[in-house]
């Protein structure tokens, strides 16, 4: 990153104001490995999927803080990995809960008090970018809410039940919705513990928004941002990398 980019994400910060990141790593990766084997540590080119993960928040100047979401059995190789690898900005590590839903909210409970935005990102999105980080808070500024997002491009339909189609849906307005999802405080604050309170279940956070009637503003940063779910991902990541010309 050259120095004008430097000064221009210092600008940014000092604009937007603090802003903490909360990064999931609790799930039970049982797609991933039938041993439950965390999928966040496995590696890409030599380097774990958390810790390229925590390099790209770590870099990112308008991230002002991390804390860390692991699970329960995790958390004591967690916290020698920050230590050894000395990422400054991960403020504390949490014990996640039950679901996604339920840890993200754990999460939360340990931000700090300054921030503004708070910005939820799966660990196992290990491809994200300073850029996509940047362009999803720029959005989030504008408009509360934004989330990482890219374009559906092929047909999609929608069955019954019993797996016969019903119609085809207009693919103009469909999306894959990524992370990270980036909120004004307030307003995730609200979604999460009305939700809470109402026994609402969602599968990310924007879906929390959704259900309070708060807009979420989708932003496309194409298709690189994947998620490592299963073991053939690891492939498509080195992929990515080795076309980024990254072959670390």
């Amino acid at each position: 990153m050259g120095l004008f980019s430097k000064l221009s994400n210092a600008m940014n910060n000092l604009k937007n104001g603090f802003v903490s990141a909360i990064i999931l790593c609790a799930g039970a990766s049982t797609r991933f490995d039938n041993e439950g084997k965390s999928k966040q540590l496995a590696e890409i080119n030599g380097i774990s999927v958390i810790e390229r993960t925590l390099n790209t928040f770590e870099e990112c100047s308008s991230i002002n803080e991390i804390v860390l979401v692991v699970r329960k059995e995790d958390a004591e190789s967690y916290k020698t990995f920050v230590y050894d690898k000395g990422f400054k900005k991960v403020k504390c590590i949490v014990t996640g809960g039950a679901t996604r839903q339920s840890s993200a909210l754990r999460g939360f409970k340990y931000i700090s008090k300054k921030a503004k935005y708070v910005a939820i990102h799966d660990g196992a999105r290990c491809l994200v970018t300073q850029e996509i980080i940047n362009k999803v808070l720029k959005e989030a500024v504008k408009n509360g809410i934004a989330t990482s997002a890219s374009k559906v491009t092929d047909t999609v339909k929608l069955s019954n039940k019993d797996g016969f189609i019903e119609k085809t849906l207009d693919r103009s307005y469909m999306w894959n919705v990524q992370t990270p999802q980036i909120f004004e405080y307030k307003k995730y604050q609200i979604s999460a513990y009305k939700s809470k309170q109402d026994g609402f279940e969602a599968t990310d956070d924007c879906m929390l928004a959704e259900y309070v009637g708060f807009k979420v503003k989708l932003v496309d940063t194409g298709n690189e941002n994947i998620k490592i779910t299963v073991k053939d991902d690891i492939k498509r990541a080195e992929a990515i990398l080795a076309s980024r010309g990254d072959n670390q």
